[in-house]
Parts: structure tokens; sequence; C-alpha cells
């Protein structure tokens, strides 16, 4: 008996000796698995996210990287502990490279994912969805839906989600027809250009560009909009998740909603409303500071008029004043511009305006000082506003058109164009809102013309307010 025993462990032994071994190396090659994807971009303390220089993506501002894709991207970047990488290529056939190479792990550029995307990676979940426009040329009859359009031709950028839309379209309105323009051409231009009756454009793009196309007008929106969402590396789902998460977190709390609001950038021209709310801010609140004013403009060397004209064109004169963007105070300083200037309160008024004036220094120290004045004085005024390179660009782009690059007056006229696409690809800082540095001049030299309209002694003060308060029917401070 006992033999057989001894015969059957020996028989058993070298089987549970085997199983004990596989176990072991799969236990050794679960533990020297290769970290998923999220976990190499942790490893690396990088999140890479590749975009498009574009005014709904991704520029450089005057103070650092501003758009709603950059935006959402450093948030997302934040919460997961990482820092930020964005970068711009020229288009979306270079993003889908990146991100097919593992070079970028997220493509963030307002993207709708379609079939030439299915190589390149895996789409998240839509975080917006965007009105689409048809706009039409001002004076012409402005439709009032589908059926209004059955003898219109429609244009189009090629291969856009708006061409995608429209074929959709065509299922329950057949009538449609629509031509194309290239990539990189703005339907918008054809438009003006008379090429054909109406436009189908994204309602945030149209929020830019119709600062750039004043002749045209929204008639009404189509009954699809267009749904965006960024892309992820194949192969990601745990960075998906994370993606999908943060996106559904910034919608619940509303901050989703309060990017978007705030990346419109609007520019009007200054209305008689808003020069009587400077008569009534001028003796409410410039009394306080305008001691400060002068002599910030003393140590740096300014006009007072023009530091507090841009004051009052940055935050009315409002130390307590939060852009959506961060900025604070009466100048609106970033907090790294704060930091640079060596304050640490942007809400002390005193602090604000004396840093106002120093990086206003700082800036004029990079403005040719051949420029005669007062022209050296206005590109200063739009640098801080929309930064150097910007302005510096469009000097370049001046000569080049065979105006004067040291001429405001002309320049003015080619700061819009770094809004279109085929002036900024030329230039070494990219896209920027040109236009909004013009109005920007223009109102500080309204603004400061009101002010050497005021002296400012004690009874002007009263005079003023008392005038402001009947004609906006107010009281008080």
């Amino acid at each position: 008996m006992r033999r057989r025993i001894r015969r059957r462990l020996r028989k058993v032994g070298p089987r549970v000796a085997t199983l004990t071994t596989l176990t072991a190396f799969a236990l050794l090659a679960q533990g020297c698995r290769a970290p998923s994807l999220l976990g190499q971009i942790r490893a690396r303390g990088e999140l890479r996210v590749v975009t498009l220089n574009l005014p709904t993506c991704y520029y450089i501002g005057a103070r650092g990287p501003k758009g709603l894709e950059y935006d959402l991207a450093r948030r997302f970047a934040s919460s997961l502990g990482l820092r930020l990488k964005i970068y711009a290529v020229p288009n979306e056939a270079d993003m889908r490279a990146d991100l097919a190479s593992g070079k970028a792990d997220i493509a963030a550029a307002q993207i709708t994912a379609d079939s030439a995307w299915d190589e390149a990676g895996a789409p998240a979940v839509p975080y917006a969805q965007i009105p689409q426009l048809v706009v039409y040329r001002s004076g012409q009859p402005a439709p009032d839906d589908l059926p209004h359009l059955q003898n219109a031709t429609l244009i189009v950028q090629e291969h856009s989600p708006q061409e995608g839309i429209l074929q959709r379209l065509r299922l329950v309105a057949p009538f449609l027809k629509w031509s194309v323009v290239p990539p990189g051409t703005s339907p918008l231009q054809a438009l003006e250009d008379g090429v054909a009756g109406y436009a189908i454009v994204d309602a945030r793009a149209y929020a830019y560009a119709r600062h750039l196309y004043p002749g045209t007008r929204v008639a009404f929106a189509l009954p699809q909009a267009r749904p965006v969402q960024w892309m992820v590396r194949q192969g990601a789902p745990e960075l998906m998740r994370a993606v999908d998460h943060f996106f559904h977190s910034i919608r619940a709390s509303g901050e989703l909603t309060q990017l978007m609001q705030h990346d419109s950038a609007n520019a009007d021209s200054l209305h008689y409303a808003e020069s009587r709310l400077f008569e009534l801010y001028f003796a409410r609140r410039l009394p306080r500071y305008r001691a400060w004013f002068q002599k910030a403009a003393a140590r740096y060397g300014f006009d007072w008029c023009l530091l507090a004209a841009m004051g009052f064109q940055e935050s009315r004169w409002n130390p307590a004043a939060i852009s959506t963007a961060g900025a604070k105070g009466v100048m609106m300083l970033t907090s790294d511009t704060a930091q640079e200037m060596g304050i640490t309160d942007r809400a002390n008024a005193r602090e604000s305006i004396f840093a106002g004036a120093h990086y206003l220094a700082e800036v004029r120290k990079m403005i040719p000082t051949h420029i005669p004045q007062p022209d050296r004085t206005w590109f200063l005024v739009a640098s801080y506003n929309i930064g150097f390179g910007h302005v510096e660009d469009a000097r370049v782009l001046a000569q080049r058109m065979g105006l004067n690059p040291d001429s405001w007056a002309q320049v003015s006229r080619v700061l819009p164009l770094l809004a279109q696409r085929r002036w900024y690809t030329q230039t070494q800082y990219g896209y920027a809102q040109g236009w909004q540095a013009v109005d920007y001049v223009k109102r500080v030299q309204e603004f400061m013309q009101l002010l050497e309209w005021h002296p400012g002694d004690g009874v002007l003060v009263q005079t003023s307010l008392k005038q402001a308060a009947r004609m906006t029917g107010t009281t008080g401070s």
C-alpha cells in the first residue's frame, strides 16, 4: 500500500510543480507588463496636445497662449497633475499623422470625427454642439428656412464638416446644392466676392470672422448642429476615460459653458452710452486713482492721460475687475505679468497701476526708436493689447505690400489681416485678433481726448457727476 501511495505522489508531484512554476511566471509577467499610455504620460510628466492655429482653438495672445482648446487642454493637464505641451500644425492631415505616430497624445481643434480619423485615433464624447449658420450678403433677401434655399447655391469649404452636414441634409432636402472652396479659403470671402448667394459656417467661427466680412449677415441656423470632440491615441482606454470624465465634470459645474461664452471676442465700436459711462466713472472713480496714474507716468516717462485711458479701457478703473481669462485689477494684469513686475496683489489699485506702467515701459524698449511720434505710442498701445510679436508681423506684412511700416495709419490697415489664414501663415507669430488691437488703440485715443477735455478740478468733477447721473439715471457711488 505504501508503495502505491509513493508511486501516486511521484506521479502527481511534477504536475503540481509545473503548475506552480507557470503561475509564478504569469505573476512575474503581469508585474513586468508595460504601463498603459496614461501611465507612460504620467511617467514623463507631460501631456502632448496637437492643435491648429485658429481663433477658435489656439493662438498666441499679448500675454501668452489663448483659445478655447488651449484653455480646455490646460485644465485637463492640470487635473492629471501634468505639464501641458500644446503645439499647432498647419492642417488636420498633420494632426492625424502626429496622433497616429504617437508624437501627440490628443488632437484638439474643434474636431468632428469622421472616417478620415479612424486610423489616427478614437473620438471622445462630444463636448459641444456648434450651430451651423446660413450666412448671406447684406442687402440681399434673407431666407428663413431650408425651403427658401431651393433655388440658391450654397458655398462651403471642401472636405469640411459643413459639407458633410449638407450631404446628410440632402436626404430630406434633395434640392440642396452647393459649391466648394479649397481648404484654408473662407467661404465668407467667396460670399462677399459674389461667388454664391449663401455660405455655411460655424457659429463660433463666424463670431470672429464677421469683423473681417462686415457685408455678411446671419439668416438662420441649420437643423443639424456640429458635434466637436477630442481625438485620443488608439489603444489608450484609460486616457479616453479620463478625457470623458473631465468633460463630464466641467459640463456639470458650468465651467465649460463659461469658457465657451468668453471665447467669442467681439469688438464693438465706442457707443454714445459708453462715453456717458466714461463721464460717470470720471467723476466717481478717477479721483481715487488720478495721483497714482500721474506718479506712475512720471516714473516711467508717459503721459498720465495715456495710462489712465488704458486703465479705463482695461477695467473701467475698477481694481476688483476680473476677466474671464484670469486678468485682474485696474490694468488687467495676468498673474505671470504681475510676478514679472514684482507685485503680489493685483487687486491693489496702486500696485496694478505702477506695474502696468512698468510693463508698458518694458514693451516700449522693443518698439524701434526711429518710428516718429505719435505713431510709436500707438504701436506701443497695440503691443500692450495684442503682443509686440504680432505688431511686428503686421509691420513686416505692410512693408511687403509697399506700405510704410512706421506709420500706424497704414499698419492698422494690415493688422486685421492677421486673422486671415492666407496672411497669418506667412508670419512668425501666426493668428492674431488684429482688429481688436486697432479698436483698442482707437478707444484709448478717444478716452485720452475725453481726459484732456477735463482738467479734473473739483467743480468740474461735481458737475460731471451730476450730469452723468442725470444721463444714466443713477445715484450714489
